[in-house]
């Protein structure tokens, strides 16, 4: 009989051998043959006799030779394991133990224990521990939700009874196949004992494998997994810029596990697509892989980076539901997301719950929290954190130093963005360009950009090298002054140090070049973007198709929108807000309506500065109801109904003199708590001084000042305006030096109203005076002055005084050393009046003759008088050529009668 048959193993114990616990979680035997097969025949208990002699088990000299193949004289005759058998696995009692050994075969069916097949793969072992406790006491629940063969990934368990009565429990269990479980139809069976049967098989499949190669053993299936497992890892930490050979490198994973869909869902994070990691999460859940703290973080992570915080909320609840509660890289991800969305509040009440749950913070979540103040300008609740930090021992980072200082630079205060930056030097920092960055950006907002080119020389000096924001940086602040040479030189610039612009940069050197209204340039800028492979964006087209339509050029700001949507760029609603504009301005309403019927089309809704650009062109043209019906549509859409829209109501109610629909219009102001603004007084006191009532603009210059609103020029100017139309021009000139008294200087406009007043009171003199007076505060005359000027001194030339005839001559000559030359009607007009004072020809006449247009001769001009009725005079022409129009504007404008 062989030394190491499996009856010889039985005749010395009724148990399985023992075998210590390596990396396998069953077995390890020892690495020779020798020792392993003597130290299984040690662990077997002998009868006492052999007790008694303690033989030497190692194969003795005297004894039979192993037989064992020539080949393989070295190796160990058989696993040890394949001869036994006919043993249980769980220690049976004697009894059982005959049995197996005279059936010869090995009973892997476990006592007490079922199978439960087809459970949903998101199912709990509490769930089905509850359900199948009915039957009687359980030991445990296993769940299998996968399996290495797809086919059979399904979803699976055993059910196992403990106590006397585990196999009755079972049987009682098996009575419920067919049950619906969670709409689920349940398979409920006793176990045939096959999982563990594999188990058993792949456990001495393992211990061959460490006995023959010494190596762990592994199956094909297992080295495949692992190798691409490997493979995966590394090209997620050296090609993480390239998603597509991720994903491959992640999809090649036979049976991913809870760690690969972790770092999946990290990724996407990471790169801002929750789209996709959310997608990765579902796929680990439908697996069957319950998700840990660490996987909702990396969700909620991927939410906050896009912006989404309802879901990431959603993820946060969902986590506690399912007994999971935050740590504090969670609230630091929560307050951080927050905080980009500009939610201050949002972030104050996790940043709370957090100093409330957790023991203690870190400068992560602090600097997220600061940074949520800074942006919305909160800069004394910022220093009471950082002190709070400081306080509690936390030492303050660099980013939290460079958020302080990016605080300080919106709101433009020099001297504590200064400190700051003293201060992170002392604490041992040392400045990166982003700490530069800062006070870049600081000086350019504050318009001081010398300073700025001194911070720039600073960095250079520290041997810190500008990057694309610095350098964009710049140039905005050139831009901002309209400096277009040292813009184009910071360009030149980021060239000769070997950078390539970005899109941004091009964006920026293409509004300079809008700027300075070099539109043909900045096009070409557009096609050498292309070249070096920028895809140009809506941004970048915007700049060229708002100057060309600012100039009225609009089929070339259409060509520009048609050249923008063929490089693939969706047009946006402010793409389309700059076209109507330009239309609006043309006065093309038609043509601006055609437009936005053509927006609605593609999809992309109007918003507010939409329809109050419509609503300022119709109260241009004082198509009241076209205004009041766009008015409705921004009701009805839901739209926010802001000061600028009720400004364009107003204006079409003033400008059709519709001021009892315009006072309707401020009381509803007053309703939506909308405070009226100077523009809002400015319209509605120009409306009274269209109709001259000047004691209801004297009332709305008092409700001014009582709600504490500022009047300016155009105030002034309105009021005096309305002065003039009542003939009241000794408040007008009060109203004058009261102006004045308050530092508010006239402009032009003012003056051109006092001339128009005092020329409508037939007193020239004091045109003259106030003309004088003009140009004594080194203000040009425009067209309008001497049209105004000339016209009061012509109707009033029949009188023989010598200071008209003396004024008259003046303003001739001023008018040809300006050049201005008047149109034909007001030539014509003026021929009129210069007949009633020298009909035959004179000083007058010549030097008048001079500023009329070049096509002029006398023959047209006796033509024109002659159609002329007798019964008009120069006062009604005058009136009829000052009571144009003011387009809407705050002041008068009298230069309805010169060609532009």
């Amino acid at each position: 009989m062989d030394f190491f048959s499996i009856s010889s193993t039985v005749q010395c114990s009724h148990t399985p051998p023992q075998f210590s616990t390596g990396k396998h979680p069953h077995a390890t035997p020892t690495p020779t043959t020798s020792t392993s097969a003597a130290s299984i025949i040690r662990t077997s208990n002998y009868s006492s006799q052999d007790n008694a002699r303690k033989p030497d088990i190692r194969r003795p000299i005297t004894h039979k030779p192993l037989k064992t193949p020539t080949s393989r004289s070295s190796r160990f005759p058989e696993n040890p394991l394949k001869k036994l058998e006919n043993l249980q696995v769980n220690e049976p009692d004697n009894e059982a133990s005959g049995n197996s050994e005279q059936n010869g075969k090995v009973e892997f069916r476990e006592k007490g224990k079922i199978f439960v097949g087809n459970l949903p793969l998101w199912i709990k072992k509490n769930e089905v521990g509850e359900f199948f406790r009915q039957f009687g006491p359980i030991k445990n629940v296993i769940l299998i939700k996968g399996h290495d063969e797809l086919e059979r990934n399904m979803g699976f368990g055993f059910v196992i009874y403990s106590g006397v009565s585990a196999e009755k429990a079972a049987m009682k269990a098996v009575e419920f196949d067919g049950v619906e479980f969670h709409g689920r139809v349940l398979t409920v069976k006793l176990d045939n004992g096959q999982r563990v049967k594999g188990k058993y098989a792949e456990r001495a499949r393992w211990v061959d494998g460490k006995e023959e190669g010494g190596e762990d053993y592994q199956s094909k299936w297992h080295e495949d997994r692992e190798g691409s497992r490997r493979e995966f890892r590394n090209v997620l930490e050296s090609q993480p810029e390239k998603w597509q050979a991720v994903v491959q490198a992640f999809e090649r994973i036979k049976k991913p596990s809870r760690k690969e869909f972790g770092l999946m869902v990290n990724y996407y994070a990471r790169r801002g697509d929750m789209h996709r990691a959310r997608e990765m999460f579902e796929k680990m859940c439908a697996r069957g892989i319950e998700p840990t703290l660490h996987v909702y973080t990396n969700l909620i992570h991927a939410y906050a980076v896009g912006r989404d915080m309802e879901e990431a909320l959603s993820c946060v609840r969902k986590m506690r539901d399912e007994g999971i509660e935050m740590s504090l890289v969670t609230y630091s991800i929560v307050v951080g997301g927050f905080a980009r969305v500009g939610n201050v509040e949002a972030a104050e009440l996790w940043f709370k719950e957090a100093k409330e749950r957790l023991s203690s913070l870190n400068a992560i979540i602090y600097g997220n929290i600061i940074y949520a103040n800074c942006q919305k300008c909160n800069l004394i609740r910022a220093e009471a954190l950082v002190r709070e930090m400081e306080e509690q021992g936390i030492d303050a980072s660099i980013d939290i130093y460079h958020t302080m200082m990016d605080g300080y630079a919106m709101v433009q205060n020099e001297g504590k963005c200064l400190m700051v930056f003293h201060r992170l030097k002392e604490c041992g920092f040392t400045p990166s360009v982003v700490t530069y960055g800062c006070l870049i950006n600081l000086y350019t907002k504050m318009g001081k950009i010398h300073k700025a080119l001194e911070a720039s020389d600073m960095m250079k000096l520290a041997g810190v090298k500008h990057n694309m924001k610095t350098y964009s940086m710049l140039i905005n602040g050139f831009i901002y002054l309209k400096d277009w040479a040292n813009a184009f030189s910071i360009f030149e610039d980021v060239i000769k140090d070997g950078m390539k612009p970005d899109v941004i940069l091009y964006n920026n050197i293409i509004r300079a070049f809008c700027g300075m209204g070099n539109m043909e340039r900045a096009i070409r800028t557009v096609e050498e973007m292309k070249k070096e492979r920028h895809r140009p964006t809506s941004r970048t087209f915007m700049p060229i198709i708002h100057s060309f339509a600012k100039a009225g050029e609009m089929r070339r700001a259409l060509d520009v929108f048609d050249m923008m949507r063929r490089s693939g760029c969706i047009p946006t609603v402010q793409t389309y807000n700059a076209l109507i504009l330009g239309l609006v301005e043309k006065r093309q309403m038609e043509k601006a309506v055609d437009i936005l019927d053509e927006m609605l089309l593609a999809g992309i809704s109007p918003n507010e500065h939409t329809y109050t650009t419509i609503m300022h062109g119709y109260a241009s043209l004082g198509d009241i109801g076209k205004a009041f019906e766009y008015f409705s549509k921004v009701k009805n859409e839901g739209l926010e109904l802001d000061v600028y829209i009720y400004e364009a109501l107003l204006k079409a109610c003033c400008k059709s003199g519709r001021m009892q629909s315009a006072l309707a219009v401020t009381k509803e102001m007053k309703a939506q708590n909308i405070p009226r603004n100077t523009f809002i007084y400015n319209i509605l006191i120009d409306g009274w001084a269209r109709r001259g009532d000047v004691w209801e603009a004297a009332d709305l210059m008092q409700q001014m000042r009582q709600e504490g609103v500022q009047p300016d020029i155009h105030t002034y100017t309105s009021f005096i305006n309305a002065c003039c139309k009542a003939g009241d021009m000794l408040r007008a000139m009060k109203t004058m030096k009261e102006m004045e008294a308050l530092g508010v200087k006239p402009n032009i406009k003012t003056y051109t109203t006092l001339i128009h007043g005092w020329s409508r009171a037939s007193l020239p003199e004091k045109a003259l005076k106030c003309f004088e007076e003009m140009k004594q505060a080194g203000l040009k005359a425009d067209k309008a002055v001497y049209h105004c000027l000339m016209t009061s001194l012509l109707s009033r030339a029949t009188i023989a005084e010598d200071y008209i005839y003396t004024g008259i001559l003046n303003l001739c000559e001023e008018m040809v050393k300006n050049e201005l030359i008047v149109d034909m009607g007001t030539a014509v007009h003026w021929s009129k009046c210069l007949c009633k004072i020298e009909r035959s020809g004179g000083g007058i006449t010549e030097a008048l003759q001079k500023t009329f247009p070049p096509d002029w001769n006398s023959h047209k001009t006796l033509n024109a008088i002659s159609d002329i009725s007798d019964h008009e005079d120069g006062s009604d022409d005058d009136n009829a050529s000052y009571d144009t129009d003011t387009g809407g504007e705050d002041d008068a404008n009298f230069n309805g009668m010169f060609k532009f």
